[in-house]
Protein backbone atom coordinates (compact mmCIF):
# COMPACT_ATOMS: atom_id res chain seq x y z
CA UNK A 1 0.00 0.00 0.00
CA UNK A 2 1.72 3.30 -1.29
CA UNK A 3 1.73 6.63 1.25
CA UNK A 4 -1.16 8.22 -0.83
CA UNK A 5 -3.58 5.47 0.01
CA UNK A 6 -2.19 5.11 3.84
CA UNK A 7 -3.09 8.47 4.19
CA UNK A 8 -6.38 8.54 2.54
CA UNK A 9 -7.52 5.70 5.15
CA UNK A 10 -6.12 8.15 8.78
CA UNK A 11 -7.85 11.24 7.05
CA UNK A 12 -11.08 8.66 7.50
CA UNK A 13 -10.52 7.37 10.37
CA UNK A 14 -9.73 10.43 11.91
CA UNK A 15 -12.99 11.83 10.29
CA UNK A 16 -15.38 9.51 11.63
CA UNK A 17 -15.08 10.39 15.19
CA UNK A 18 -14.91 6.84 16.18
CA UNK A 19 -16.46 4.99 19.59
CA UNK A 20 -14.36 2.36 20.15
CA UNK A 21 -17.63 -0.34 21.11
CA UNK A 22 -16.28 -3.78 22.04
CA UNK A 23 -16.19 -6.83 19.85
CA UNK A 24 -19.22 -8.40 21.74
CA UNK A 25 -21.40 -5.89 20.51
CA UNK A 26 -21.15 -7.93 16.99
CA UNK A 27 -21.38 -10.57 19.51
CA UNK A 28 -18.26 -13.06 17.27
CA UNK A 29 -14.59 -11.95 16.53
CA UNK A 30 -15.23 -13.81 13.08
CA UNK A 31 -12.36 -13.11 10.60
CA UNK A 32 -13.72 -12.70 7.02
CA UNK A 33 -11.51 -12.59 3.70
CA UNK A 34 -12.55 -10.93 0.52
CA UNK A 35 -10.84 -10.14 -2.83
CA UNK A 36 -11.54 -8.55 -6.18
CA UNK A 37 -11.48 -5.05 -7.70
CA UNK A 38 -8.72 -2.30 -7.04
CA UNK A 39 -11.30 -0.09 -8.23
CA UNK A 40 -13.18 0.60 -4.43
CA UNK A 41 -10.13 -0.42 -3.04
CA UNK A 42 -9.58 2.65 -0.99
CA UNK A 43 -13.00 2.67 0.10
CA UNK A 44 -12.76 -0.72 1.67
CA UNK A 45 -9.60 -0.71 3.21
CA UNK A 46 -10.86 2.51 5.33
CA UNK A 47 -14.11 1.39 5.94
CA UNK A 48 -12.88 -1.96 7.08
CA UNK A 49 -10.62 -0.86 9.36
CA UNK A 50 -12.98 1.40 10.35
CA UNK A 51 -15.14 -1.07 11.20
CA UNK A 52 -12.63 -3.67 13.13
CA UNK A 53 -11.92 -0.90 15.29
CA UNK A 54 -15.79 -0.37 16.14
CA UNK A 55 -16.71 -3.85 16.20
CA UNK A 56 -13.63 -6.19 16.31
CA UNK A 57 -14.07 -8.26 13.18
CA UNK A 58 -11.44 -7.99 10.74
CA UNK A 59 -11.61 -7.78 7.28
CA UNK A 60 -8.86 -8.58 4.77
CA UNK A 61 -9.66 -7.55 1.52
CA UNK A 62 -6.88 -8.18 -1.19
CA UNK A 63 -7.33 -5.39 -4.53
CA UNK A 64 -6.73 -8.49 -7.04
CA UNK A 65 -9.36 -7.40 -10.20
CA UNK A 66 -12.91 -8.45 -10.44
CA UNK A 67 -12.43 -11.37 -12.24
CA UNK A 68 -9.85 -12.73 -9.95
CA UNK A 69 -12.21 -11.74 -7.11
CA UNK A 70 -14.78 -13.69 -8.38
CA UNK A 71 -12.86 -16.90 -9.36
CA UNK A 72 -11.82 -16.91 -5.93
CA UNK A 73 -15.22 -16.39 -4.57
CA UNK A 74 -16.49 -19.64 -6.43
CA UNK A 75 -13.41 -21.66 -5.11
CA UNK A 76 -14.64 -20.75 -1.86
CA UNK A 77 -11.01 -18.70 -1.29
CA UNK A 78 -12.77 -15.74 -0.01
CA UNK A 79 -15.86 -14.72 2.00
CA UNK A 80 -17.06 -12.18 -0.73
CA UNK A 81 -15.85 -10.66 -3.91
CA UNK A 82 -15.53 -6.97 -4.44
CA UNK A 83 -17.04 -6.18 -8.70
CA UNK A 84 -17.65 -3.12 -10.75
CA UNK A 85 -18.86 -5.62 -13.44
CA UNK A 86 -22.15 -7.43 -13.19
CA UNK A 87 -21.69 -11.04 -12.89
CA UNK A 88 -23.28 -12.53 -16.57
CA UNK A 89 -25.47 -15.20 -15.44
CA UNK A 90 -25.22 -16.74 -18.81
CA UNK A 91 -22.07 -16.92 -19.72
CA UNK A 92 -20.20 -19.53 -18.71
CA UNK A 93 -19.12 -17.97 -15.41
CA UNK A 94 -20.62 -20.84 -13.12
CA UNK A 95 -22.40 -21.19 -9.78
CA UNK A 96 -25.62 -18.57 -10.59
CA UNK A 97 -28.37 -17.62 -9.44
CA UNK A 98 -26.43 -18.47 -6.25
CA UNK A 99 -24.39 -15.52 -6.28
CA UNK A 100 -26.00 -12.05 -5.27
CA UNK A 101 -24.37 -8.91 -5.78
CA UNK A 102 -24.91 -6.02 -3.40
CA UNK A 103 -23.96 -2.15 -4.24
CA UNK A 104 -21.61 -0.36 -2.10
CA UNK A 105 -21.21 3.08 -3.74
CA UNK A 106 -20.90 4.51 -6.82
CA UNK A 107 -17.55 5.46 -8.75
CA UNK A 108 -16.10 7.69 -12.20
CA UNK A 109 -13.48 5.92 -14.59
CA UNK A 110 -11.64 8.97 -15.31
CA UNK A 111 -9.31 9.60 -18.16
CA UNK A 112 -6.02 11.06 -17.24
CA UNK A 113 -2.77 11.91 -18.88
CA UNK A 114 0.96 12.62 -18.50
CA UNK A 115 2.01 15.31 -20.79
CA UNK A 116 4.52 18.45 -20.03
CA UNK A 117 2.89 20.70 -18.21
CA UNK A 118 -0.31 18.75 -17.95
CA UNK A 119 -2.90 21.57 -19.11
CA UNK A 120 -6.85 21.11 -18.45
CA UNK A 121 -7.80 19.75 -21.86
CA UNK A 122 -11.15 18.25 -23.10
CA UNK A 123 -11.85 15.09 -25.14
CA UNK A 124 -15.15 14.16 -26.78
CA UNK A 125 -17.08 10.77 -27.45
CA UNK A 126 -15.66 11.02 -31.13
CA UNK A 127 -11.95 11.25 -30.25
CA UNK A 128 -11.71 9.13 -27.02
CA UNK A 129 -12.64 5.80 -28.79
CA UNK A 130 -10.10 6.84 -31.54
CA UNK A 131 -7.35 7.39 -28.85
CA UNK A 132 -7.68 3.79 -27.94
CA UNK A 133 -7.81 2.43 -30.69
CA UNK A 134 -4.77 3.86 -32.29
CA UNK A 135 -6.30 5.14 -34.75
CA UNK A 136 -4.83 9.28 -33.12
CA UNK A 137 -1.66 8.72 -32.14
CA UNK A 138 -0.46 12.28 -31.79
CA UNK A 139 -0.81 14.69 -29.01
CA UNK A 140 -0.83 17.58 -31.82
CA UNK A 141 -3.68 15.38 -33.86
CA UNK A 142 -6.26 18.09 -35.27
CA UNK A 143 -8.93 16.34 -33.58
CA UNK A 144 -7.85 17.38 -30.37
CA UNK A 145 -6.79 20.44 -31.34
CA UNK A 146 -10.57 21.38 -32.13
CA UNK A 147 -11.55 20.29 -28.82
CA UNK A 148 -9.11 22.31 -27.12
CA UNK A 149 -8.33 25.34 -29.79
CA UNK A 150 -6.51 27.16 -26.75
CA UNK A 151 -4.03 25.20 -25.60
CA UNK A 152 -1.21 23.92 -27.55
CA UNK A 153 -0.17 20.13 -26.85
CA UNK A 154 3.33 18.80 -27.93
CA UNK A 155 3.94 17.19 -31.47
CA UNK A 156 4.30 13.81 -29.85
CA UNK A 157 3.43 10.57 -29.68
CA UNK A 158 0.15 9.21 -27.47
CA UNK A 159 1.82 6.53 -24.97
CA UNK A 160 -1.79 4.54 -24.18
CA UNK A 161 -2.09 2.31 -20.90
CA UNK A 162 -4.44 -0.20 -20.45
CA UNK A 163 -5.16 -2.86 -17.73
CA UNK A 164 -3.54 -6.04 -18.53
CA UNK A 165 -5.76 -8.34 -15.79
CA UNK A 166 -9.70 -9.04 -15.60
CA UNK A 167 -10.94 -5.73 -14.56
CA UNK A 168 -14.37 -4.09 -14.10
CA UNK A 169 -12.45 -0.91 -14.28
CA UNK A 170 -12.00 -2.19 -17.79
CA UNK A 171 -15.85 -3.44 -17.71
CA UNK A 172 -17.31 0.17 -17.33
CA UNK A 173 -14.57 2.22 -19.84
CA UNK A 174 -15.04 -0.51 -22.51
CA UNK A 175 -18.94 -0.34 -21.82
CA UNK A 176 -18.79 3.49 -22.17
CA UNK A 177 -16.77 2.96 -25.49
CA UNK A 178 -19.00 0.52 -27.16
CA UNK A 179 -21.69 2.89 -26.67
CA UNK A 180 -20.47 6.03 -28.04
CA UNK A 181 -18.63 4.16 -31.02
CA UNK A 182 -19.76 1.96 -33.46
CA UNK A 183 -16.12 0.78 -34.70
CA UNK A 184 -14.85 -0.04 -30.82
CA UNK A 185 -17.98 -2.01 -30.47
CA UNK A 186 -17.42 -4.00 -33.46
CA UNK A 187 -13.34 -4.25 -33.41
CA UNK A 188 -13.01 -4.59 -29.39
CA UNK A 189 -16.69 -4.50 -27.48
CA UNK A 190 -17.08 -4.75 -24.25
CA UNK A 191 -15.43 -6.78 -21.53
CA UNK A 192 -13.59 -7.25 -18.14
CA UNK A 193 -10.64 -8.61 -20.36
CA UNK A 194 -9.66 -6.80 -23.70
CA UNK A 195 -7.59 -7.86 -26.97
CA UNK A 196 -6.79 -3.99 -27.18
CA UNK A 197 -5.37 -2.85 -30.91
CA UNK A 198 -2.53 -0.79 -29.20
CA UNK A 199 -0.94 0.70 -25.67
CA UNK A 200 0.82 -1.18 -22.65
CA UNK A 201 -1.05 -3.04 -20.09
CA UNK A 202 -0.45 -2.76 -16.34
CA UNK A 203 -2.11 -4.63 -13.46
CA UNK A 204 -4.86 -3.09 -11.51
CA UNK A 205 -5.68 0.60 -10.97
CA UNK A 206 -2.67 1.15 -9.17
CA UNK A 207 -0.04 -0.30 -11.78
CA UNK A 208 -1.84 1.64 -14.78
CA UNK A 209 -1.01 5.11 -12.57
CA UNK A 210 2.08 3.83 -11.17
CA UNK A 211 3.13 3.20 -15.57
CA UNK A 212 1.33 6.48 -16.44
CA UNK A 213 3.74 8.12 -13.94
CA UNK A 214 7.07 7.00 -15.45
CA UNK A 215 6.23 7.30 -19.20
CA UNK A 216 6.12 11.18 -20.41
CA UNK A 217 2.97 11.89 -23.22
CA UNK A 218 1.02 8.84 -22.04
CA UNK A 219 -2.82 8.72 -21.20
CA UNK A 220 -4.88 5.83 -19.86
CA UNK A 221 -8.21 5.35 -18.16
CA UNK A 222 -8.16 4.67 -13.69
CA UNK A 223 -10.88 5.15 -10.77
CA UNK A 224 -10.82 9.22 -9.84
CA UNK A 225 -8.82 7.96 -6.77
CA UNK A 226 -6.00 6.67 -7.90
CA UNK A 227 -5.73 9.74 -10.31
CA UNK A 228 -5.99 12.37 -7.35
CA UNK A 229 -4.25 10.43 -5.26
CA UNK A 230 -1.25 10.40 -7.81
CA UNK A 231 -1.29 14.30 -9.38
CA UNK A 232 -2.79 13.20 -12.23
CA UNK A 233 -4.54 15.60 -14.68
CA UNK A 234 -7.86 15.04 -15.40
CA UNK A 235 -10.04 14.97 -18.82
CA UNK A 236 -13.31 16.52 -18.80
CA UNK A 237 -15.52 14.75 -21.02
CA UNK A 238 -18.20 15.40 -23.04
CA UNK A 239 -21.62 14.09 -22.15
CA UNK A 240 -24.79 13.14 -24.10
CA UNK A 241 -26.03 16.07 -23.53
CA UNK A 242 -22.99 18.04 -25.03
CA UNK A 243 -21.63 19.44 -22.10
CA UNK A 244 -18.22 18.68 -21.35
CA UNK A 245 -18.21 16.98 -16.85
CA UNK A 246 -15.64 16.82 -14.67
CA UNK A 247 -15.91 13.82 -12.34
CA UNK A 248 -16.42 14.21 -8.86
CA UNK A 249 -18.93 13.02 -6.33
CA UNK A 250 -22.24 14.91 -7.74
CA UNK A 251 -21.91 14.49 -11.38
CA UNK A 252 -21.38 10.51 -10.66
CA UNK A 253 -24.31 9.85 -8.53
CA UNK A 254 -26.06 12.22 -11.50
CA UNK A 255 -25.81 9.16 -13.59
CA UNK A 256 -27.97 6.90 -11.71
CA UNK A 257 -31.47 6.79 -13.45
CA UNK A 258 -34.61 7.17 -11.56
CA UNK A 259 -35.09 3.48 -12.32
CA UNK A 260 -32.75 0.78 -11.08
CA UNK A 261 -33.88 -3.18 -11.50
CA UNK A 262 -34.22 -5.27 -8.19
CA UNK A 263 -30.90 -6.67 -8.77
CA UNK A 264 -29.59 -3.14 -9.48
CA UNK A 265 -27.72 -4.60 -13.25
CA UNK A 266 -27.70 -1.49 -14.85
CA UNK A 267 -25.34 0.45 -17.14
CA UNK A 268 -24.72 4.32 -16.10
CA UNK A 269 -22.14 4.82 -18.85
CA UNK A 270 -23.38 7.61 -21.56
CA UNK A 271 -25.86 8.93 -19.11
CA UNK A 272 -28.64 11.13 -20.79
CA UNK A 273 -28.36 13.47 -17.51
CA UNK A 274 -27.41 16.62 -17.99
CA UNK A 275 -24.68 17.57 -15.20
CA UNK A 276 -23.87 13.29 -15.51
CA UNK A 277 -20.40 12.10 -15.80
CA UNK A 278 -20.73 10.01 -18.75
CA UNK A 279 -18.69 6.88 -17.39
CA UNK A 280 -19.43 6.09 -13.60
CA UNK A 281 -20.61 2.72 -12.31
CA UNK A 282 -21.23 0.89 -9.49
CA UNK A 283 -19.36 -1.29 -7.91
CA UNK A 284 -20.74 -4.34 -5.89
CA UNK A 285 -20.01 -7.14 -3.04
CA UNK A 286 -20.51 -10.17 -4.13
CA UNK A 287 -21.95 -13.39 -2.07
CA UNK A 288 -23.53 -16.57 -1.88
CA UNK A 289 -26.97 -16.03 -1.13
CA UNK A 290 -27.24 -19.29 0.64
CA UNK A 291 -25.13 -18.42 3.22
CA UNK A 292 -24.78 -22.62 4.50
CA UNK A 293 -22.32 -24.11 1.89
CA UNK A 294 -19.23 -25.82 2.13
CA UNK A 295 -19.47 -26.31 5.98
CA UNK A 296 -19.99 -22.42 6.77
CA UNK A 297 -20.54 -21.38 10.32
CA UNK A 298 -23.54 -19.02 11.15
CA UNK A 299 -21.68 -17.24 13.34
CA UNK A 300 -19.77 -16.78 9.95
CA UNK A 301 -22.42 -16.29 7.52
CA UNK A 302 -24.20 -13.06 10.24
CA UNK A 303 -20.91 -11.65 10.38
CA UNK A 304 -20.73 -11.30 6.76
CA UNK A 305 -24.64 -9.70 6.45
CA UNK A 306 -23.94 -7.60 9.45
CA UNK A 307 -21.01 -6.09 7.07
CA UNK A 308 -23.12 -5.96 4.07
CA UNK A 309 -25.97 -4.09 5.91
CA UNK A 310 -23.37 -1.55 7.82
CA UNK A 311 -21.62 -0.78 4.50
CA UNK A 312 -25.09 0.08 2.82
CA UNK A 313 -26.04 1.78 5.65
CA UNK A 314 -23.65 4.13 8.26
CA UNK A 315 -21.01 3.33 6.06
CA UNK A 316 -22.32 5.45 3.14
CA UNK A 317 -21.47 8.55 5.12
CA UNK A 318 -17.46 7.47 4.80
CA UNK A 319 -17.93 7.19 0.91
CA UNK A 320 -17.81 10.88 0.07
CA UNK A 321 -14.67 11.56 2.07
CA UNK A 322 -13.01 9.24 -0.55
CA UNK A 323 -14.20 10.85 -3.64
CA UNK A 324 -16.81 7.70 -4.60
CA UNK A 325 -20.49 8.63 -4.66
CA UNK A 326 -23.13 7.21 -2.24
CA UNK A 327 -26.00 4.93 -3.22
CA UNK A 328 -29.04 6.86 -4.15
CA UNK A 329 -32.23 5.90 -2.11
CA UNK A 330 -33.37 3.89 -5.25
CA UNK A 331 -30.30 2.08 -4.93
CA UNK A 332 -29.92 1.46 -1.26
CA UNK A 333 -34.17 0.35 -1.09
CA UNK A 334 -32.65 -2.47 -3.47
CA UNK A 335 -29.70 -3.14 -1.60
CA UNK A 336 -31.31 -3.47 1.43
CA UNK A 337 -33.49 -6.46 -0.56
CA UNK A 338 -30.48 -8.03 -1.88
CA UNK A 339 -29.17 -8.18 2.09
CA UNK A 340 -32.52 -9.37 3.74
CA UNK A 341 -32.84 -12.02 0.80
CA UNK A 342 -29.33 -14.04 2.10
CA UNK A 343 -30.43 -17.27 3.83
CA UNK A 344 -28.68 -19.94 6.14
CA UNK A 345 -29.90 -23.34 5.49
CA UNK A 346 -32.75 -21.49 3.42
CA UNK A 347 -33.59 -18.94 6.30
CA UNK A 348 -33.07 -14.98 5.99
CA UNK A 349 -30.12 -14.26 7.84
CA UNK A 350 -31.87 -10.88 8.80
CA UNK A 351 -35.43 -11.71 10.17
CA UNK A 352 -36.96 -10.44 13.44
CA UNK A 353 -34.86 -9.67 16.71
CA UNK A 354 -31.56 -10.01 13.81
CA UNK A 355 -32.59 -7.50 12.09
CA UNK A 356 -33.83 -4.81 14.35
CA UNK A 357 -30.63 -5.34 15.98
CA UNK A 358 -28.19 -5.18 12.75
CA UNK A 359 -31.07 -1.91 12.04
CA UNK A 360 -29.68 -0.63 15.68
CA UNK A 361 -25.70 -0.77 14.53
CA UNK A 362 -26.13 1.72 11.80
CA UNK A 363 -28.41 4.32 13.59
Amino acid sequence: MNKWLRAVISLAVILTGLSFLPASSIGDQTNLKGSGATFPLPYYSAIFDIYRNRFGVNIEYQGVGSGSGIKELLEGAVDFAGTDAFINQTAGEGAFPRIVQIPTCLGGVVIAYNVSGNPQIRLDQTVIPDIFLGRITMWSDPRIAAVNPSIKLPDAPINVVHRSDESGTTFIFSDYLSKVSTQWKEKVGSGKLLNWPTGQGAKGNPGVAGLMRQIPNSIGYVELIYALGNDMTIAKIRNKSGRYVEPHTRSIGLAVPEQVPDDTNVSLTDTPTAEGYPISGFTWIAVYKEQSYGGRTRARADALVRLLWWVTHEGQKYVAQLHYAPLPRIALKRAEKIVESITYNSQPILKGDRKATSRSTTR
